[in-house]
């Protein structure tokens, strides 16, 4: 069975043996072996868990040499993308800003962020944009109403196979599909879809469908209901509505998030189409 037949027009995967040294790459180290991918990974070690890392906690997640992670850390600092705290580091206010910039300076978030406040608003529930990275799902924005509290931020990741959000966007795209299922899949929940047989009939369902279903494989006391923001091709992002499960009307909720993708789908063409301005 193809993972790619759902999409239409997909052929077969024919997957491409390259030799160890690309011959593009020439004489090239590897990304981890430079000062820019030891610094990346220092970044990455911050994943949100866990705010302030100390040098023994960054050593273990990053592996770095204690020397050479000592001095990457110390230039991080006088950049500010990373600051000291009590006990080790934390990100920096520069990271923070340049992420700011990136988020309100797509378009997406621009065009969805109105929609996303009605959709939160109708639902009394938490409103979701995001988008798909490989195997993962990057969320854009939230927009929590009442007392729910949700293990996601603006800017983190979760793994695209047990969320509805990354369901919406990866059924519809054969290299998605590809990452998704051929990424690991550990078992969140009881609920948790870790096979991928399973998953690709999940997909081949939510494409039928044109919507996404949480029903606790994240987390076992919170849903999920999503919808891929797109016109005829690939999604360019998805947005969902999240919450308790005893508080979810999944027939209203479904149809809300239907028509809140269509109008930021349209929104976001419009902003497309209006000139760019000028300082």
């Amino acid at each position: 069975m193809s993972v790619t037949s759902i999409v239409e027009g997909a052929g077969p995967r024919v997957p491409v043996m390259r030799s160890v040294r690309d011959e593009d790459s020439g004489d090239r180290p590897p990304p981890e072996h430079t000062v820019l991918g030891r610094s990346a990974s220092i970044m990455e070690a911050f994943n949100g868990a866990q705010r302030v890392l100390s040098l023994a906690d960054l050593n273990k997640r990053t592996r770095l040499p204690k020397s050479t992670l000592h001095r990457l850390v110390d230039q991080l600092c006088q950049v500010g993308w990373l600051e000291r705290d009590h006990g080790g580091y934390r990100v920096g206010l520069r990271m923070f800003e340049l992420g700011t910039l990136a988020v309100e300076g797509n378009r997406l978030h621009e065009a969805a962020f109105p929609h996303l406040q009605a959709l939160a608003s109708r639902t009394g529930l938490a409103a979701q944009l995001a988008v798909l990275d490989h195997a993962e799902v990057v969320y854009l924005e939230r927009i929590v109403v009442g007392p729910i509290r949700l293990p996601t931020r603006r800017g983190g990741r979760k793994p695209a196979y047990c969320t509805a959000l990354g369901k919406a966007m990866a059924a519809y795209d054969a290299d998605a599909i590809h990452a998704v299922i051929s990424a690991p899949m550990p078992r969140k929940t009881t609920k948790t879809i870790t096979e991928p047989v399973a998953l690709w009939s999940e997909l081949k369902r939510v494409r039928e469908n044109g919507v996404a279903f949480d029903r606790g494989e994240a987390y076992e006391e919170l849903v999920c209901v999503a919808a891929p923001i797109r016109g005829t091709g690939h999604p360019i992002g998805a947005v969902s509505v999240t919450g308790p499960a005893g508080r979810m009307r999944w027939g209203v909720v479904t149809e809300a998030v239907r028509s809140t993708a269509a109008a930021i789908w349209n929104a976001n063409l419009s902003l497309r189409g209006a000139p760019t301005r000028r300082c």
